[in-house]
């Protein structure tokens, strides 16, 4: 990357922080279990996630993807026109190519590119009773057949986050038998990760956070050109404990695999769901 490069964004991530470390960090990632990634403190500059922060949206104000099914409940946001300067000053920071490469040098990964439509990513917003089911993500973008998933970026901004509001990050065994860690999503903590097709990891219990408080969180997603990867949809997996709601969840994921294959095919749009889903939980609510 260039130095001047560099220098725009670092008003937002700190290279001059973390690049020193990237030998040490990328030994970290290589050998963490149950697969590779890992956690970082204080990621980017304090204030700009603090600008970030002040200027994140609420779930009533704006239009929210609403992710409203079996298998996970929270709100998403990925049109980058629309959003907030702060926040989307910190997105484009992540999706610029200086900071790729430094992805790319942490994971040992080469050929990494940001997905700057955001699909499935951007920024994410659960509500007290939101949840996230163990999965493993989907494989190739809905809309570009041979863009092979690689990593997430996961990036947290809850200040004050008690324990006792659950909402914890599980990583899971690629057998899903143990949860092998469990990460509390903390203000200014990232997690980095790679998306193997059994990279299992969700937030699965209920959030009890108080009324108004909400789980939020930065969620970028990169990629990988390949010649023919296999695409699958995202694959939710009931843990050992959940009894009869794995069948649910296995219900829930071959309708949500229907869907794919539609979206696939037609362009169909997260959006024009999100209000079938949020109408039908209207109706369930009432």
């Amino acid at each position: 990357m260039s130095k001047l490069e560099t220098m725009n964004y670092e008003s937002i991530f700190p290279y001059s922080k973390w690049q020193p470390q990237l030998s040490a960090l990328r030994k970290r990632y290589e050998t963490a279990q149950p697969y590779p990634h890992i956690v970082l403190e204080n990621f980017l500059e304090q204030e700009a996630l603090e600008k970030g922060l002040a200027q994140f949206p609420g779930v009533k104000s704006g239009e929210w993807i609403q992710y409203l099914h079996v298998n996970e409940r929270k709100f998403g946001k990925n049109d980058l026109a629309s959003l907030p300067p702060a926040l989307k000053s910190i997105i484009e920071t992540l999706n610029s190519d200086s900071f790729v490469q430094f992805l790319s040098e942490l994971t040992g990964i080469q050929g990494l590119f940001a997905d700057r439509a955001l699909e499935g990513g951007g920024l994410h917003q659960s509500q007290a009773g939101g949840f996230l089911n163990i999965h493993a993500d989907f494989t190739v973008h809905p809309h570009h057949r041979d863009w092979q998933r690689r990593v997430n970026v996961l990036v947290y901004l809850n200040k004050n986050w008690q324990d006792s509001y659950k909402g914890h990050l599980e990583l899971w065994d690629r057998k899903m038998e143990h949860c092998i860690e469990k990460v509390a999503p903390i203000f200014n903590r990232c997690v980095i990760f790679n998306t193997d097709a059994d990279a299992f990891h969700g937030h699965p219990d209920k959030l009890q956070c108080p009324e108004g408080e909400t789980r939020k969180s930065i969620a970028l997603y990169y990629f990988t050109k390949e010649e023919n990867p296999m695409a699958r949809s995202t694959e939710y997996r009931g843990r050992p404990d959940d009894g009869v709601k794995k069948v649910w969840i296995y219900l829930d994921k071959m309708a949500l695999r229907t869907y794919d294959w539609l979206k696939r095919k037609t362009g169909i749009s997260d959006k024009f769901v999100s209000h079938v889903l949020g109408f039908f939980d209207r109706l369930k609510r009432k």
